[in-house]
């Protein structure tokens, strides 16, 4: 009898341990976007560059995109962070570190949302930002200027690099 019940019960737990590997929301975590210049999935880069380093024991980034992202105009996306002026550094610095969350983090599964892009398939949206990181992002730019009231759309791509309309 102790062999059956010792029996039930291993198979009651295989049973509860795969259910609660295919419940909802077990795939969120460590997995990259379909998107530009993700990896496939994640896994350690231990020469992440300067502010992408964070994710080096598990990135969804390659160390060239983590070099590419501190550029001021990269290959990653054609984006000049000086399009309206000289951007300050401490400003820029924000943008680089948002940078690299979007590129290297394997745990924006809850913000991942489908779209129907030529260069990607998934993007992030409305991911949380503490208050503190808030503050300290508003207090670094507030003497930096953009001259669009929308990043995502209307900007001039035609010679290659971002220019505004």
């Amino acid at each position: 009898m102790a062999l059956t019940v010792t029996a039930q019960l291993l198979l009651l737990l295989v049973w509860g341990t795969t259910v609660w590997a295919a419940r909802p929301g077990a795939e969120l975590l460590n997995v990259c976007m379909d998107a530009k210049h993700h990896k496939e999935k994640p896994s350690p880069e231990d020469k992440l560059h300067e502010q992408c380093s964070p994710w080096k024991k598990n990135a969804c980034c390659s160390v060239n995109t983590s070099q590419e992202a501190h550029k001021d105009v990269s290959y990653l996306y054609r984006f000049n962070w000086d399009h309206c002026g000289k951007m300050e550094p401490a400003c820029k610095r924000h943008f680089i570190q948002d940078t690299c969350l979007y590129e290297c983090s394997p745990n924006l599964g809850p913000w991942i949302q489908q779209v129907n892009q030529s260069w990607r398939k998934e993007r992030i949206l409305n991911v949380p930002l503490c208050r503190e990181d808030c503050e300290s992002w508003w207090e670094d730019c507030r003497t930096s200027f953009t001259c669009k009231t929308n990043w995502h759309k209307g900007w001039n791509w035609t010679s290659g690099v971002v220019n505004i309309i």
